[in-house]
């Protein structure tokens, strides 16, 4: 398993890479931590690695999953399941929702992002 920041998952969505973003939220929790093109398997359901795998097309395809914060593990469950089940590209989004929100308010005329700003040589 390989972990992402916020920016790292943007620029994957940027270059449409082809992957597939998994919520491992309840569905109660869905509609309030849904990051665009995300869907929502939750973690604790029995059979998550099922879902994943027929969501997927296979064990090949990149998966992302996240939950709602740093402070949150069902992402880092998630996606130990999926390695223990033998997925070859599983990336868990650490940051969440809640970090996708962050860094996308800092974009839209919040606080600038230090990375964001020009390098100044």
């Amino acid at each position: 398993m390989i972990t992402l920041t916020a920016r790292e998952l943007r620029k994957m969505r940027d270059a449409n890479e082809d992957f597939l973003l998994v919520n491992t939220l309840p569905a109660d929790m869905f509609a309030q931590t849904k990051l665009p093109g995300a869907i929502n398997i939750a973690e604790q359901d029995a059979d998550f690695v099922e879902r994943v795998e027929k969501k997927a097309g296979g064990k090949d395809k990149t998966v992302v999953v996240y939950c709602a914060s740093m402070q949150c593990n069902s992402s880092a469950n998630a996606a130990e399941k999926l390695d223990q089940a033998g997925f070859a590209d599983v990336y868990d989004f650490e940051a969440g929702a809640e970090g996708w929100f962050q860094l996308n308010s800092e974009k839209s005329g919040g606080r600038k992002a230090k990375e964001d700003s020009p390098s100044k040589h």
